[in-house]
């Protein structure tokens, strides 16, 4: 049966979900409380990529991170203040750094990459979304050998238990691959089944999908809780009025956590403050999107221009740009790359991942009101999952057999 369906978030996860859902049939409304797709969906650094399984809570992360808290400056940092304030959620991660949850969160990441990957061909076809898309594969570079070798248990394990195998490139075979690597990298390893798009076309795009399809989009709307009666929520309280409803999608990111009252539950999510610095293409571009392992660095090559990004930082809603950040970017392209920086700078940019400590999202009635979903927590992955994430929705909001099982995203696992 068909529903008044309102999703708050106009994030790549909420556009996804308003998509499927207005394929079942449902009349939707997107709220967002800024413009749809300016949050941390505009200028990530684009990677569809199955081959991104493991959770960021793994055996040795717990050490890794405790240790930035005495780095001045690191790929990952976490300030000691957004430790004590949130000693749940970093308790929660260091019992989840061992290999049994790691692997079980594993498998349950994978559910939803491999699905969206599939998702991600058939939208941009059937939709024909022009959003720079390319399949090529995405190359781990290391600049030195004991990395290089390190890294081969990871390649390994992920080729043994998740069939998500890369081909091995020694150092002379990689500069081979990719000329615009400097002389002397120790070596690589490309995951072919990976894609890469820029998301900023591809939120454009699929706002005229949606508003094609007949779904309203709301800008500027930000949302306070609910109106309820009997158990389920019947409006949603916004900035600018309330908006009536049958039915409501929560995909607000690593602001979900303040709605926590109105949704009935706690939702573990940390923003993971992520940066990037957009140019244009440099005169000797890399042909594949790239992550230097060892610096926590990527690079994408998009048709109409370049982007580096990535770090991570746990600096609660901290909402300055952080310019040592964003020298870490820089600093570390110019150790891997030929012709590392373009001018000018089209734009400098952050955006707070949300980030659960089991490194699963949520997907999951609230226990407020059985009429309300959240979708929210998709940590650094929300692009890649969002697809599958949005037909999950769909599925459950029509109490529809689900294409993958959603018992691992639910919130009794936090508790």
């Amino acid at each position: 049966m068909a529903n008044r369906v309102v999703v708050v978030g106009g994030g790549v996860v909420g556009a996804c979900c308003a998509y499927y859902l207005s394929k079942a049939g449902h009349a939707v409304t997107v709220v967002d409380r800024g413009a749809f797709g300016s949050g941390c969906s505009h200028a990530n650094c684009g990677y569809v990529c199955p081959s991104h399984v493991l959770p960021f809570a793994a055996p040795g992360a717990l050490w890794t991170t405790l240790k930035t808290l005495f780095k001045r400056n690191s790929p990952l940092k976490v300030r000691p203040r957004v430790v004590l304030a949130n000693l749940r959620w970093f308790t929660g991660f260091a019992r989840k750094c061992n290999t049994r949850d790691m692997m079980a969160a594993g498998r349950a990441i994978q559910a939803l990459l491999n699905s969206s990957r599939v998702l991600f061909d058939e939208l941009i076809a059937n939709e024909r979304i022009e959003c720079e898309w390319e399949s090529k594969g995405l190359l781990f570079v290391f600049q030195t050998q004991k990395h290089f070798d390190h890294y081969a248990h990871t390649d390994e394990l992920l080729h043994r238990e998740f069939n998500m195998p890369a081909k091995r490139f020694d150092s002379g075979a990689l500069a081979a691959l990719e000329p615009a690597l400097k002389p002397g990298m120790a070596g690589g390893y490309l995951y072919e089944s990976d894609a890469h798009l820029r998301p900023d076309r591809l939120m454009g795009e699929l706002k005229r999908v949606l508003l094609a399809r007949g779904v309203e989009i709301r800008d500027n709307c930000a949302a306070r809780g609910f109106a309820s009666t009997n158990g389920l929520a019947t409006a949603l309280k916004t900035s600018s009025g309330e908006v009536g409803a049958d039915q409501f999608v929560i995909a607000t990111g690593a602001w979900t956590p303040q709605l926590n009252a109105e949704l009935g539950c706690r939702v573990p999510i940390q923003p993971g403050k992520g940066y990037s610095v957009t140019m244009p293409r440099p005169a000797i571009c890399p042909e594949y999107p790239l992550i230097f392992e060892e610096h926590r660095v990527a690079v994408t090559p998009f048709a109409s221009g370049y982007r580096l990004g990535s770090t991570m930082e746990f600096a609660g809603y901290d909402d300055t740009l952080n310019r040592s950040r964003l020298s870490l970017l820089t600093d570390a392209a110019k150790l891997y790359l030929r012709d590392p920086l373009a001018e000018p700078v089209q734009e400098e940019w952050w955006g707070w991942r949300p980030m659960t400590f089991d490194g699963l999202p949520v997907i999951d009635r609230a226990p407020a009101a059985s009429n309300v979903l959240i979708a929210a927590g998709h940590n650094m992955l929300g692009l890649s999952m969002a697809p599958a994430t949005g037909k999950l929705v769909s599925e459950m909001l029509g109490a529809a057999a689900t294409h993958i099982d959603a018992a691992p995203y639910a919130l009794k696992r936090l508790a």
